[in-house]
This record gives structure tokens, C-alpha cells and sequence, in this order.
């Protein structure tokens, strides 16, 4: 486990996988680019999680809804009045600091229900001493306007969630599919919340990915279902390689509980910089699909095929977050070892991703032993042709050593390099990422032999 996290931001820079955002202007606090290699890493999760969630189900269906919607929607979910940060700022630097996490950061848990000034433990600001002033609170949502007029009538906001998406469609998707129950809403799609102390590489950003299930059951069902989806997410966590020494399932107590929810669990992943939510499991009970019934004027029940009962079903909601699921499978991916070198006898520290086989951003690197004219037909074609099954790099600078070394930083499973013999008895030198392991293998038979590795 890495101690922190500077070695990995590092790497993602250096190999492509996440930039600073604007960095030619000085950079935008905590945001941050996928690059080349990032981006692969992250639309692979969200295409398994898709795949395994969505495709792979008949019980769930997923939607896309918009960024920005109508306004009522955050006025009738309790966003507007409940979905705010404790703050405090220093009288003398000026800086501001959430008042919870000041609390936290003493060992104290904090209890800031009605607290107007600052606790006796948090009375000077932590980076210059100055004086702390009351604490207030401020809503996370971003506002905007639509139209060309900005005043009150025109405000709108960028969703801080997905979820409302889901319920404010909730009759549509009724309407126009063959549903059963229960059944399942699905989505992917980006939040926005304006959080005053962001960090961690791209653990909290303002700007992040979430995939989340409304799963609608029977009130007298949901234990059944909280559990089911309690194994679900362990197993998909499994398949991010990520082990369960390295995460702990915490209840909330109640007294942390969201205002819609009857019981929420939080699965927290071991980080460099402590224990923290990676994903969580709430019972949000039928507040919102109530609540949004009530302020519409809509009927949002299901009926019963059979028995023709009317009921508002009850929601249990697996969240998700795409980021922290990248940053996570990072980490777990990340090793250093010691591996022998081209000198005999020798070893160094090699660097080497183990990212799941099935998430890894190229699947295969098609190498050439050197730039020869000869070497570089076979190779191109090989590549062009592997690409019609896999996610192929193609690289032929520096040695093959160096080349192996950026290989494993990247998290590339198999290497296929084609050397001088390969003109005469056409095979290759396949090299496994994990094990180091090299088999020689008939160009012929390289997929079959590939698909066989990634089918194992």
C-alpha cells in the first residue's frame, strides 16, 4: 500500500493517465484531465459496470438524464435546505475551512447540528492562527441561468447528484417499457458540487462521474434487497482487483443519516491519506418518489399485474463513484518490485500496474525488436490486425527493456515482440506483465493464445 500518493500522481502524469486541468494558465484547483491512457481506464469501468449492471439484467434499464433541470426538482428533494456544508473562515488570512473537517482532523467527531461559533477545540484557523469566525452554513449547488436574463425567475442549478433524474422519470420508464418488478433505473452521468475543500487528487473534485441504481422494491423487501446489494458491490469491487483487507462496510449511525434515509451504508477504502467512502448503499424509503408525487401532482405508484395493487415503492440505491473507482484501482494496482536486469546477476525496482486484465488501457503492446524495415511490416500488420479483438499499443522507441519497463507502468498485460527469428519460423515472444513469464507462440495462433490468457 503506498504511503502517499505523490508517487502515483506522478506516474498518472508522466504516462498519460490524468493531467492537472489548464495547466499552461497555472492550472484550476483540484481539477483534473484524463488523458490518453486515463480516459481507456475510465470508460472500461463504466462500460463493465454498464455490461454487468444493465446488459446483463433484465430487471434494470437505463436512462440519460439532463445536467441542468427544472428547479422545483432540488426544491422538492430537500437539496435546497438540507444540502449544505458547515463553514468557517479566518478572520486574519481570510481562508475558509469546512468546520467538520477541522473537528475531524482533531480526532473529535463533530456535532454541528446547532453550533453558531466555533467549539472550544477549533478557535484558531490551523494555518495562521487567527481567529475563526461563527459558523454558517452554504448550499453545494452550483447556480446558473437560462436565458438571457439573470434574475430570479431564470436560476437553475447543475445537478449534484443522478438520482433525481431517476425519480422525476420514474412514470416515464413505467410507461414505455415492459418492466416487472422489482426493477431497476441505471445511469452514468456527471454531478457537480461546489465544495470548499476539495483534494486528494481526484478523490473530492467539483466536477465528478457517478454511476448509481434507484432499485424500487416493496417496503416489506427491502432488508432482502439492501443485502443482495450489499454482495453486489462487493463482488464488483472484487473485479477491480481491490481485496477485502484493503476496504471495511460501515454502518451510518443514525445520527449521520441523510434526510431521506433509513439506513446507509458506506464502503471505505484505505487510501494514503486514511480511511474513506468509496462507495455507499442507502434505503432512501419512499421519501422521494412521495415527495415528488406530491409536488407534481403525478401519481408515481406501480400497480400490480396480477393482484391490481397500487403502491409507491421503496428505493434502495447502490451509488458508485467513477472517480474514486479509477483512483482505487490505481492503487491497489500499483507494486514495486525487484526484477532482474540485462546484466546477469542484476536487478532494479520495477514499477508495474497490475490493473485487472479486462480494465488494463491497452490489452496487448506489439513491439518490435528494432526499427529495421523488415521487423516493422510484420509488426504493423500483427498490430493492425490485433486490434480487430483488443486494445493494441504499437511501440518501437528505445530497448526492449525500456520498453517492457513503460509496459508495466501503464499496466499493459501481455507484450508481443517480433525479433529477427520471427522472419524465419514465424512466432513471437509473448512476455506476461504479472509473472515476467515469456512463451513463444505461432503468429498464427497469437489471438487464440491471447483469447485463451484474457478467458482464463
Amino acid at each position: 500500500m503506498l504511503d502517499s500518493l505523490d508517487k502515483l500522481v506522478s506516474l498518472c502524469k508522466r504516462r498519460g493517465f490524468i493531467f492537472p486541468s489548464s495547466e499552461i494558465y497555472g492550472g484550476f484547483a483540484n481539477a483534473w484531465d484524463y488523458g490518453p491512457l486515463g480516459v481507456e481506464l475510465k470508460n472500461n469501468i463504466k462500460h463493465a459496470w454498464w455490461k454487468r449492471f444493465v446488459q446483463e439484467r433484465g430487471d434494470i434499464v437505463g436512462i440519460d438524464a439532463t445536467v441542468i433541470m427544472n428547479p422545483k426538482v432540488w426544491q422538492t428533494s430537500g437539496h435546497l435546505e438540507n444540502f449544505t456544508d458547515p463553514l468557517v473562515d479566518c478572520k486574519k488570512c481570510k481562508r475558509r475551512f469546512r468546520a467538520d473537517h477541522l473537528l475531524e482532523a482533531k480526532g473529535i467527531k463533530p456535532e454541528l447540528g446547532a453550533m453558531k461559533t466555533p467549539p472550544k477545540e477549533m478557535t484558531e484557523c490551523p494555518e495562521c492562527g487567527g481567529e475563526l469566525t461563527s459558523v454558517r452554513t452554504f448550499n453545494l449547488m452550483f447556480k446558473t441561468f437560462v436565458g438571457p436574463v439573470e434574475d430570479e425567475s431564470t436560476i437553475a442549478y447543475l445537478r449534484p447528484e443522478t438520482a433525481q433524474g431517476m425519480f422525476v422519470d420514474f412514470k416515464q420508464v413505467l410507461d414505455s417499457t415492459r418492466v416487472g418488478f422489482p426493477f431497476g433505473i441505471a445511469q452514468i452521468g456527471r454531478s457537480f458540487r461546489n465544495e470548499i475543500t476539495p483534494g486528494n487528487f481526484i478523490f473530492r473534485t467539483r466536477e465528478f462521474e457517478i454511476m448509481e441504481i434507484e432499485y424500487f422494491v416493496r417496503e416489506k423487501e427491502w432488508k432482502k434487497y439492501f443485502e443482495q446489494w450489499r454482495k453486489e458491490m462487493e463482488e464488483w469491487i472484487a473485479s477491480l482487483g481491490i481485496t477485502k483487507n484493503e476496504y471495511q462496510e460501515v454502518d451510518m449511525p443514525k445520527d449521520e443519516l441523510a434526510h431521506y434515509s433509513k439506513r446507509t451504508m458506506d464502503f471505505e477504502y484505505e487510501y494514503p491519506f486514511g480511511r474513506k467512502e468509496l462507495y455507499g448503499l442507502a434505503y432512501r424509503t419512499d421519501f422521494d418518489l412521495k415527495r415528488h408525487a406530491e409536488m407534481s401532482g403525478q401519481e408515481l405508484t406501480y400497480t400490480d399485474p396480477v393482484t391490481n395493487e397500487k403502491f409507491v415503492p421503496h428505493v434502495i440505491e447502490p451509488t458508485w463513484g467513477v472517480d474514486r473507482s479509477v483512483l482505487a484501482t490505481l492503487l491497489s494496482a500499483y507494486h514495486e518490485e525487484q526484477a532482474p536486469t540485462a546484466e546477469q546477476g542484476e536487478t532494479d525496482t520495477r514499477v508495474v500496474l497490475k490493473i485487472p486484465k479486462h480494465l488494463a488501457p491497452y490489452q496487448v503492446a506489439v513491439l518490435p525488436l528494432s526499427k529495421k524495415e523488415e521487423l516493422q511490416v510484420i509488426t504493423k500488420s500483427l498490430a493492425d490486425s490485433l486490434r480487430k479483438k483488443f486494445r493494441v499499443d504499437y511501440d518501437e522507441t528505445q530497448s526492449i527493456g525500456r520498453r517492457y519497463r513503460r509496459q508495466d507502468e501503464i499496466g499493459t498485460p501481455y507484450c508481443v515482440t517480433v525479433d529477427f527469428d520471427s522472419l524465419n519460423d514465424k512466432k513471437v515472444t509473448v512476455r506476461d506483465r504479472d509473472t515476467m513469464k515469456q512463451d513463444r507462440v505461432a503468429i498464427d495462433q497469437l489471438g487464440t493464445y491471447l483469447e485463451k490468457k484474457f478467458n482464463a
